[in-house]
């Protein structure tokens, strides 16, 4: 374990000793600020912050951890990394075959909670492991099975399985049924599981019946999809490699990774019902397959590499118009001249620093006066990947150069600019193939004259205020415009070679 530590990148190694302090691990030199005070003479704890301190500290830190149960938690963690390993070829030698339920295996896997959530104590007795069939067939198996479990609480504190519900891709039942806990149940908690002490009389079913059905159905390294997963797999004591979790996949606008959507928010803001009624019991085998039809929406509307953004705002308060596909060298105050109505703009952040647009809000007061702004632009009415209309609206900039950007009323599910603006086309999966990814990026035909407009932007800016162009109208004046400014290059090159000659 020395030795992989060693080879790990520092940002690993940050993500390993804040772990250590969630967990309240210690070694022989005490827990990690301990460590640094007798380590470091000089800092000593003043600098706690374990991405500011060297790879050498952190590597030093770790190697402290002597407590059988931290070495174990440790060897977990490092072997939850390991298992990035066998998916991440596929997207670097062939991106654009890599099966997109494969990438969303690997978002999981890359998620920084991943380690922490997924490091279960799979070597204590009554846990079940999966054997992989070896790689290659690990990467080529894109069947899915999505599963949901209910919990009740034990007379000891600790919880039991009292029902599991699982459903391949076609959202077929494979298997659903109660559980017979193996200790003595304190609270079935009807009111969230939807379960009583009726509907297990005459059960027979044990955790290890279950183990054994789902090891079955998880053989040949297939992908089990789930949302926050790994309480489902710590209800199941069952360890898998190969997870989509939809807890993961998406993140609340500007808050902390720990704060994550509910499976019902996410089905109400990206598949357009509610999974149960407010204060109604959760139903597992209605939740598996809403996390089943989350991840078919995503592989067929296509993902981008980053997680999808949604705002955790309620409909009823939100006086927003979403506006992206906006070139990034267009300051955002000129969507002014664009959008009508009194509104303050707020820049959307962005992963991408070195894309060439972004996206941003306009504010406004109330509701109603979002929607009368929509209502009132002047554009193309159509759908965005997520099935939300929206409008592509042309206007011009200060310079005179025409510019699309797409503008919708902003919704608790405003995908953002880490929500992929293309679609991807369904394809179906023929055996032996893999799927192809497929991206349609949505075009303006006036997008294609762009460049060639802005060539001509000095000749053009005395036409600010004339009526707008179509774009068969801006074609034509670059056409006249061509001859011109060919004389004038020519004239330019001319008097160069003059100058040039004489001196």
């Amino acid at each position: 374990m020395e030795q992989q530590l060693d080879t790990l990148d520092k940002k690993i190694l940050v993500e390993i000793v804040k772990l250590t302090q969630t967990k309240e691990m210690k070694g022989t030199k005490g827990d990690w600020k301990g460590f640094l005070s007798a380590y470091d003479k000089k800092l000593g704890a003043s600098v706690s912050d374990p991405s500011r301190r060297t790879k050498d500290v952190l590597v030093a830190f770790l190697k402290t951890l002597c407590h059988e149960n931290d070495v174990k938690i440790l060897s977990k963690v490092l072997q939850c990394y390991a298992n990035r390993n066998p998916v991440a070829p596929l997207k670097l030698d062939s991106p654009e075959n890599e099966p997109l339920q494969q990438r969303l295996v690997l978002l999981t896997m890359e998620h920084p909670l991943y380690p922490m959530e997924f490091s279960f104590p799979s070597y204590e007795e009554g846990w079940v492991v999966t054997n992989l069939s070896g790689k290659s067939r690990q990467k080529q198996s894109k069947k899915m099975f999505a599963v949901d479990c209910e919990m009740v609480l034990c007379q000891d504190g600790t919880e039991a399985l009292v029902r599991v519900s699982v459903v391949d891709r076609d959202l077929q039942v494979k298997l659903d049924a109660f559980v017979k806990p193996d200790k003595p149940v304190a609270d079935y908690r009807s009111d969230i599981t939807g379960v009583t002490a009726k509907d297990l009389e005459g059960v027979s079913c044990s955790l290890a019946d279950v183990q054994k059905s789902l090891k079955k159905i998880l053989s040949h390294g297939r992908i089990l999809v789930g949302h926050s997963l790994y309480n489902d797999l710590q209800a199941l004591k069952l360890d898998h490699t190969r997870v989509i979790d939809t807890s993961f996949l998406f993140k609340y606008c500007g808050l902390s990774i720990h704060r994550r959507p509910s499976l019902n928010n996410l089905s109400k803001l990206v598949l357009g019902y509610e999974v149960r009624e407010n204060g109604a019991p959760h139903n597992s085998l209605d939740d598996a397959r809403a996390a089943m039809k989350l991840v078919l929406a995503l592989i067929e509307r296509g993902i981008d590499d980053d997680i999808l953004f949604i705002e955790d705002v309620p409909v009823s308060e939100v006086g927003k118009l979403y506006i992206h596909g906006i070139p990034v060298k267009v300051p955002i105050d000129e969507l002014h001249r664009a959008i009508p109505g009194e509104y303050n703009l707020e820049k959307k952040p962005s992963k991408n620093a070195f894309g060439n647009k972004y996206s941003a809000f306009a504010i406004f007061k109330r509701p109603e006066e979002a929607q009368k702004a929509f209502e009132s632009l002047q554009g193309s009415l159509e759908e965005d990947s997520f099935g939300n209309n929206q409008k592509l609206v042309i206007f011009e900039v200060i310079s005179g150069v025409p510019i699309n950007i797409h503008v919708r009323v902003a919704t608790g599910a405003s995908l953002g600019s880490q929500a992929s603006e293309k679609k991807r086309a369904p394809v179906e999966e023929p055996a032996g193939e893999k799927q192809k990814k497929l991206k349609v990026e949505r075009k303006s035909p006036c997008e294609d004259h762009l460049e060639e407009i802005k060539e001509f932007d000095q000749e053009l800016s005395h036409k600010n205020h004339q009526p707008k162009k179509g774009c068969g109208e801006h074609t034509k004046e670059i056409e006249k415009q061509k001859p011109e400014q060919s004389e004038k290059k020519k004239d330019k090159k001319k008097s160069k070679g003059s100058k040039k000659k004489k001196s």
